[in-house]
């Protein structure tokens, strides 16, 4: 396993918004996270990241124990973060948005050429403003961002979050590619139930900042999963 949460509690203030939650992503699949709005989705990241300080609990990567380290110092070690809402930079270019993140890294125009493989639509946009492009692109773009850092532990955030149905299947295939590799592991949080089971290997179901239910991925586990959110 590479990335662990082990009994975590984190919120805002004096509100705990997520209780006791432990998982494991493993090093070369996907762990996904499903709930419903407010179920602590995007807090349970934050505090994977560093963004937000656990109230208890640990994290580990590896092995060793980051719950005291500031979000640099986890990136550094191999973590990447995809927030929700396709972020860029909206005045760059695509092919500036990435250039941002290669400069001073060894190697980086082939790490930029390997996401533009991974991604070729974005091949024809370089040229084109980050704020101008359609919200599958700019998703497409903020995940490219991220490999650019060559993490061991990606971590998405509704990745398909208004995004076409032909994107969110180019966006599949393309964590399907990466974690095939054996050095990419995925921790996914998706509201989209068919997308998150097919890619991957383990499930955990969050309601009110709780694991409520848990169990191995694919299709197979997708009544389960509705039955577990009620839906």
């Amino acid at each position: 396993m590479t990335l662990q949460l082990i009994d975590v509690h984190a919120g805002y203030g004096r509100s705990e918004v997520i209780h006791g939650v432990s998982l494991e992503v493993p090093s070369d699949g996907v762990a996904a996270v499903l709930g419903h709005n407010g179920a602590g989705k995007t807090t349970l990241l934050r505090a994977a990241v560093g963004l937000l300080k656990c109230g208890a609990g640990k994290v580990l990567f590896d092995g060793e124990d980051i719950t005291r380290l500031r979000p640099s110092a986890r990136v550094a070690r191999g973590l990447a973060y995809v927030p929700q809402g396709q972020q860029s930079f909206g005045q760059l270019t695509t092919a500036e948005n990435l250039q941002v993140v290669a400069d001073g890294r060894k190697g980086g125009k082939q790490l930029i050429d390997a996401q533009l493989d991974l991604f070729p639509a974005l091949r024809e946009l370089l040229g084109r403003r980050a704020g101008l492009l359609s919200g599958g692109q700019r998703q497409q773009l903020a995940i490219a961002r991220a490999l650019i850092t060559r993490p061991r532990t990606l971590i998405l955030d509704e990745p398909t979050e208004g995004i076409q149905p032909s994107v969110v299947a180019e966006i599949e295939q393309a964590i399907t590619e990466l974690t095939r590799g054996g050095d990419l592991g995925v921790l996914l949080v998706e509201q989209h139930i068919g997308f998150a089971l097919e890619s991957a290997q383990r499930y955990y179901v969050l309601e009110a900042g709780r694991v409520t239910s848990t169990g191995v991925g694919g299709r197979d586990s997708e009544a389960d999963v509705r039955a577990a959110l009620a839906i």
